[in-house]
Order: structure tokens, then sequence, then C-alpha cells
């Protein structure tokens, strides 16, 4: 759909192009030998994190290829937003991601208090679409209205992958998006 958008993007004359991701991404980079599973045994969670991670590669080629024609590109990680579209997920499932509080209610997430309400979770959709502190920047991975650090250790949860951020993954993503994708 972004390709489809470019032409209108360019004559915006100063396009932003905000993408949703999620710190799932952490879960997979993106496996460009076998992005359907058509080889490899099917994991929901990889899955996830590879289309996750897809969003983010695609955002940073956005902006790395377009950023001349004055159209930027930001992914975001909204937060923890538990909604309905959890709904096909176990309890357990839920709780291996920190989604259920100790009382066994959904909505609460254990890494870091990163559970937001869905007005929060659109606040830093909004300050990439709108801010002015990111003049200058496209490309980049942002979350908790700021942009994210790069993430070198899993135990603090937080901040983006160098996989999910890095330029000749995404250029390459971007080239062969019509090929992958049938």
């Amino acid at each position: 759909m972004t390709k489809a958008l470019l032409p209108e993007l360019k004559k915006a004359n100063g396009a932003k192009v905000v993408q949703i991701t999620s710190r799932a991404h952490w879960f997979s980079p993106f496996h460009f030998g076998d992005p359907n599973f058509i080889d490899t045994p099917y994991d929901k969670w990889v899955a996830y994190g590879q289309s996750k991670t897809a969003v983010s590669l695609l955002s940073v080629a956005l902006d790395e290829l377009y950023k001349k024609d004055n159209i930027r590109s930001f992914a975001v990680h909204p937060g923890s937003i538990v909604t309905n579209l959890s709904h096909n997920l176990t309890d357990e499932e839920l709780s291996e991601m920190g989604a259920i509080n100790k009382n066994g209610e959904r909505g609460y997430d254990s890494y870091n208090n990163e559970h937001k309400t869905i007005k929060e979770g659109a606040a830093t959709i909004v300050w990439c679409a709108v801010s002015q502190q990111l003049a200058g920047y496209g490309g980049v991975y942002c979350e908790n209205g700021d942009i994210a650090p790069i993430a070198t250790d899993d135990t603090d949860r937080i901040g983006v992958k160098p996989w999910a951020i890095d330029k000749e993954a995404a250029l390459t993503l971007w080239e062969e998006t019509p090929l992958l994708f049938k």
C-alpha cells in the first residue's frame, strides 16, 4: 500500500509515514530464505515476530529511499496493549507474554510495567506524526514518546533489536516485497 501511495506522498512535500509495529519483532528477524514457512515448521510467534520486523524494515527502507523526496518514515511500538485482538490466545499464552497479572486478569504487562491503554498507546504514534523533535530524523523505531535505544540485552525488554533497523536488510526486503508475498 505504501508503494502505491508514493506519488501522493511525494506531492505532499513533507510527508510522514508512521507504521505500527511492536516489540514482538524481538521474536524473530526476517527470514528471507523462507518467509512463508514452506521449508520450516510454522511457529505463530516466529511468524508474528517476523511480520513486525518486516514492518520496521520497510519503514527504514522507505525513509532511506525517499528522504530525498521529503518523505520520512517511522516505525512505532505503541506499548503493550491487550485488546480484543488477543481473544484467540489462551490464558497460558498471555501469561507467558506477561499480559495476565497475578490475579489472572488480562491487561497487565510485567515487563517494565509497559502496559498502556489504547489512548496511551496512541501517544507515540501521534508524536511521530507531528513532533518537531523528529525534524531531520526518519527510519527510526520509536517507543514511549522517543526514539528507542538499540537493544543489546534481553533482560530489560526495551528498545529495538538491530535486525529490525538494518538498512541492508531493509533495502533487500523493499526490493523483494512483490516477489515474497504473492
